[in-house]
């Protein structure tokens, strides 16, 4: 078995999700068939959307585990695409715009008190924003079954099909037929598709060209188009889904922020001061942060986790993407500047059939409002500390630190004695009080 750490994946306007999982699986935005009974691996789907105008390039990725051998992808496209149209990408292009997007944990350090510089006062670097929002037939012939093949190449690994069909029925009987196991409920839901005249674009692992590669890892496939319909499909991506489903949208414009228009979104939770010991578990933290602030919502709304310039960061959690990097990403309006014209957001969809009923769908704006998920750990001074201001430094902290237990508690489904028993309390640690002070 080889093991393919986030996988690609492009469509134009709209794309069928299955995942062939025994007994349960996570659905993605991609239509994924396994020959035979291979197992894939699909907890988190990533999507790059890079528009401007009518135009858009957009690259998908998730995490795959299986055979090559196994896998293939089926997306519902408006057109017959041509060769020109479809190319592989870097691997490497959506862990950089995760990690440059990421929530992220800032840290700090108070200096000594009785020292002669001016410091700021302990929970000025991240005020918190607590406010949530309110709460077997015998085999019949593809002209028969209303399948045509329209076109076929190859691109990098893959041998690349478009396909029309007359009927679902016909469609998921070829389907069965070239040896693709696929769920019951597939008929029904390729029937819209095949009323507005889509075709289907189905990928497959080319083996020879696949050994060929210096790693083995399957490449990304990245899909261009032009039409005035900006939206991304999930709820066809349930079918086989069998709990909640996250999504990740990376949103680059020239402009300004990607706004989805058909449900409501909600910023993350933002700069808050929480306890030290937090750093070791921050994922844990962030888990369970985002699956209470996703229940007090109601599971109905869409959560902006980042929104910046490229250019720009503050702080970083990683390095802005080059100019190519961007061009790699899908970034077409680039003309080699220095400080590239691009706008990012980052949306973070947890979704189920029942609460989130339509696609997504987006509109450019031109807004350029600055956000991060952003979370602050400040480290006591725990130095000698032999001036009266010691004592004052010591109550401040010691407030604060509560304050830290109270906003942790509050953010996630901790409970607070828990917690409280791992903060590392100041005036266990600092020197004794001055006489002066006791």
């Amino acid at each position: 078995m080889i093991k393919i750490p986030r996988f690609l994946i492009a469509f134009f306007v709209i794309i069928f999700a299955i995942i062939i999982f025994p007994n349960s699986a996570w659905a993605f935005c991609g239509f994924y068939v396994a020959k035979a009974d291979a197992s894939l691996y699909n907890q988190a789907s990533q999507v790059i959307l890079a528009r401007d105008g009518n135009r858009t390039v957009m690259t998908m990725a998730n995490d795959y585990q299986g055979a090559v051998k196994d896998f293939a992808l089926v997306v519902p496209v408006p057109v017959v695409l041509t060769e020109e149209q479809v190319w592989v990408g870097e691997g490497e292009i959506i862990e950089r715009i995760d990690a440059f997007s990421a929530p992220r944990l800032v840290e700090y350090f108070d200096e000594n008190p009785c020292s002669n510089s001016p410091q700021l006062l302990r929970g000025t670097r991240g005020a918190p924003e607590m406010a949530f929002e309110a709460a077997p037939a015998a085999p019949q012939s593809d002209s028969s079954l209303g399948v045509t093949i329209e076109s076929q190449f190859t691109v990098g690994e893959y041998d690349i099909l478009i396909l029309s069909a007359k009927e679902s029925d016909g469609l998921e009987t070829w389907l069965v037929q070239n040896d693709y196991k696929i769920p019951q409920a597939a008929s029904q839901l390729l029937q819209p598709y095949i009323r507005q005249n889509m075709k289907f674009f189905v990928a497959k692992v080319n083996l020879a060209e696949f050994n060929r590669k210096e790693f083995q890892s399957l490449s990304p496939l990245v899909i261009a188009y032009e039409s005035p319909r900006f939206m991304l499909p999930i709820r066809l991506g349930m079918v086989n889904g069998n709990g909640e489903q996250d999504l990740i949208v990376y949103l680059l414009s020239p402009k300004g922020e990607t706004e989805l228009v058909n449900y409501r979104t909600v910023k993350i939770p933002s700069n808050i001061e929480i306890p030290e010991f937090v750093k070791e578990e921050f994922v844990g933290f962030y888990k369970s942060m985002f699956q209470k602030v996703y229940e007090r919502q109601q599971k109905k709304v869409a959560f902006l986790e980042y929104a910046w310039d490229m250019g720009s960061c503050d702080p970083c959690s990683a390095e802005p993407l080059t100019t190519e990097e961007l061009k790699q990403a899908g970034v077409f309006w680039l003309n080699n500047q220095r400080f590239p014209d691009v706008f990012i957001n980052r949306i973070h969809v947890r979704y189920t059939r029942d609460r989130f009923p339509e696609d997504l769908q987006f509109q450019e704006t031109a807004n350029q409002q600055l956000f991060q998920g952003r979370y602050v750990i400040t480290h006591p001074y725990r130095g000698e500390m032999k001036c009266k201001a010691a004592a004052d430094y010591v109550e401040n902290v010691r407030q604060q630190q509560e304050q830290e237990i109270q906003n942790l508690a509050e953010l996630t489904n901790w409970k607070i004695e828990d917690i409280r028993r791992r903060v590392d309390l100041i005036e266990d640690v600092v020197n004794p009080l001055p006489w002066w002070r006791r």
